[in-house]
């Protein structure tokens, strides 16, 4: 195996203009697919953690009396899923908005009339929160007499939906377009080193070397240059993220998030499959050199 590795990387050095701009080409690829991947994984966790404090607002009618209050709190309540229902009067919310906007105070200074509604906050058990139940059980609790309008922050959450989705279309295509060039490239690498050795490889089956034999080294050096190029694709995103991760989560801070960068299990993932990248052009060139006539 140290002689087939050797072979490898005296065969980069003896072409390495050659072999450097596949490998760049890699790292480009790598750093492309690298980057949705990350915004992936940080704008999952920021939808999560969004999911896990989403709170329905049912906002009932006016002038009900306690008896009616208490029923409707108890008929939500028994509603799988649901977890806690509150009741606020709109005396409360009114108060609670004030407090949330002192900057804004002179807004509330000539309002002769309360305009909020009395609010139900109801809250759901960890099992239900994804996106289809929480709208299951908004709908439900719509359809219960004594509630005029029910609130989660809908109109926002399928706007963000669909352009997440969007984007997730436009990534994953990216990605297969970027893995179709890389192992086309590397193949097409391969494919040169295999001409630029072609006496050398029909002397070795003259004398009796294996197929196997001869297609290791090139193996080798597929896997090698997938997997330069993979760490250098993440060293790319990488060093970028150390600078600019400072500033974007002191402007996020008052929102408590936090951008984080790939996992270790992550990091070796990409790293393997731009090895299997390499191994994938590398066998499609030998395949080809090693069937034709």
């Amino acid at each position: 195996m140290v002689f087939f590795i050797k072979r490898a990387i005296r065969d980069m050095m003896q072409n390495k203009v050659l072999h450097a701009a596949t490998m760049i080409t890699t790292a480009l690829s790598i750093l492309m697919v690298s980057l949705f991947g990350l915004f992936f994984l940080n704008i999952s966790e920021v939808m999560n953690a969004w999911k896990d404090g989403v709170r329905i607002f049912a906002y009932i009618e006016a002038d009900l009396e306690a008896s009616a209050i208490a029923d409707l709190k108890h008929q939500i309540e028994s509603i799988y899923g649901v977890k806690t229902v509150s009741y606020y009067s709109k005396e409360e919310v009114l108060e609670s908005l004030k407090s949330r906007m002192k900057r804004q105070a002179s807004l509330f200074e000539n309002l002769k009339k309360n305009p909020l509604p009395n609010t139900l906050e109801i809250r759901m058990i960890p099992a239900t929160q994804s996106w289809e139940k929480i709208e299951t059980i908004a709908k439900t609790v719509e359809e219960i007499s004594h509630v005029n309008e029910v609130e989660y922050g809908q109109k926002w959450l399928e706007k963000f939906i669909h352009i997440f989705n969007l984007i997730s279309i436009s990534g994953m295509t990216m990605s297969v377009i970027f893995f179709i060039v890389t192992v086309f490239i590397i193949a097409n690498t391969i494919r040169l080193a295999l001409y630029s050795r072609k006496e050398e490889i029909e002397i070795m089956r003259l004398v009796g070397a294996s197929d196997d034999f001869i297609k290791i080294p090139f193996y080798m050096l597929g896997m090698l240059q997938g997997g330069i190029g993979g760490i250098t694709g993440l060293l790319l995103l990488y060093i970028p993220y150390v600078f600019v991760v400072d500033n974007l989560e002191k402007n996020l801070s008052a929102y408590a998030m936090n951008i984080h960068f790939f996992p270790a299990w992550a990091f070796f993932a990409i790293f393997l499959g731009s090895m299997i990248v390499g191994l994938i052009g590398c066998h499609l060139s030998l395949k080809q050199y090693l069937n034709a006539p």
